[in-house]
């Protein structure tokens, strides 16, 4: 008779000076440059701390301060019962950017992006020193990272994954998020993925929905994709029943996006994760104090993973966001729109989002 496997059990971690054992839960509080008043801006921190040995992952959002899909798929997900119980350690922050956070803004009071400033020094601008102070307490404790963002104000995403598909780690992870559209996209410098991927940890950028903006379909994508995350890491058990082939993501390496011929009023005419045929028409630009009109049109076959939301354009502005597949386009759409269907309202069993990562 074959003995029972012993479970290793988890060790104690620190973070931001508190220690955590295993079995325990706790919510930390790391200081962060004060604002002009002297009022503490701390960044809040989430652990829970498994008693079983397995992998330590961040979860983190708001590092653009006015992307806040991100801030409501972490209470969300914080707030699921199945996630009191997992092997390893899950570290969850809300709002990185605290400061552009609270004034509705992308960047940080020195008008720095805070994604283009990692790892960062002690010693430096305001933003290098916010994203020493994550890399530090955070990062560099981590095995793995999902960093969640948005599109810009007034620009729209579809639910993806943007991931460096070469490193087979953080292709299998990007795979097991389970949203259509994964793009092998370029890493920027000075970005938290860079940072990570230098120090050997694979990190996901989920982007989906418009800043300062919930978008419901987006965040259900998001704490269902972070779940099926944790299961291909061991964290928690994975689900007996199989993606089917057919279903699983296609990946791009090869996105545009189509600019405006002319100024005007738009008018879009295909909506996100649709596919569009070349040459087809992807939105109409009217003269507002006329009774011209043009078409803007799509230079090649592909899937729209992104669109401006904003009706007034200037010629030579970025409208629609086209992602070129080889032969893939309609396998992409048909996937998008029963991804759309399974994360309906009324096809989940609560709102409050209890029963997302059961589904």
């Amino acid at each position: 008779m074959n003995k029972p496997q012993k479970v290793e059990k988890n060790s104690t971690i620190t973070i931001g000076g508190v220690t955590i054992q295993p079995g325990e839960q706790k919510t930390i509080s790391i200081p962060l440059a004060a604002m002009v008043t002297h009022d503490d801006m701390p960044l809040t921190v989430h652990v829970i701390h498994g008693k079983k040995k397995g992998p330590c992952l961040f979860v983190s959002a708001a590092i653009h301060g006015d992307e806040i899909n991100g801030v409501e798929i972490i209470r969300r997900l914080l707030n699921q019962k199945q996630i009191k119980q997992l092997n390893g350690t899950l570290i969850a922050i809300p709002i990185v950017n605290v400061h552009g956070f609270v004034s509705y803004s992308r960047y940080l009071p020195d008008g720095r992006d805070l994604n283009r400033c990692f790892p960062g020094t002690s010693k430096g601008s305001l933003a290098s020193r916010m994203a020493n102070t994550f890399f530090r307490e955070i990062v560099r404790k981590c095995d793995y990272g999902i960093d969640l963002h948005t599109g810009a104000r007034h620009r729209e995403n579809l639910p993806q994954i943007r991931a460096d598909m070469e490193n087979s780690q953080v292709k299998s992870l990007a795979l097991a998020f389970g949203v259509p559209a994964i793009i092998h996209s370029k890493i920027r410098d000075g970005s938290l993925r860079e940072s990570g991927g230098e120090a050997g940890i694979p990190i996901l950028l989920y982007e989906a929905g418009e800043a300062l903006r919930f978008d419901e379909l987006a965040i259900r994508a998001g704490v269902r994709g972070i779940f099926n995350v944790m299961r291909e890491l061991g964290m928690k058990p994975k689900k007996k029943k199989k993606v089917k082939e057919d279903l699983l993501p296609i990946v791009s390496s090869n996105t545009a996006w189509v600019r405006a011929p002319h100024s005007g009023i738009l008018r879009v005419m295909i909506p996100l994760g649709a596919k569009a045929e070349k040459g087809s028409v992807l939105g109409i630009i009217s003269d507002p104090l006329g009774q011209s009109e043009f078409n803007v049109l799509a230079p090649t076959e592909g899937v729209l993973i992104g669109r401006t939301n904003l009706p007034l354009t200037h010629e030579g502005d970025a409208l629609f966001h086209l992602a070129y597949y080889q032969k893939q386009a309609s396998n992409v759409a048909e996937q998008v729109e029963n991804f759309q269907d399974s994360l309906e309202p009324d096809a989940m069993l609560s709102t409050t989002s209890e029963n997302i990562e059961m589904n």
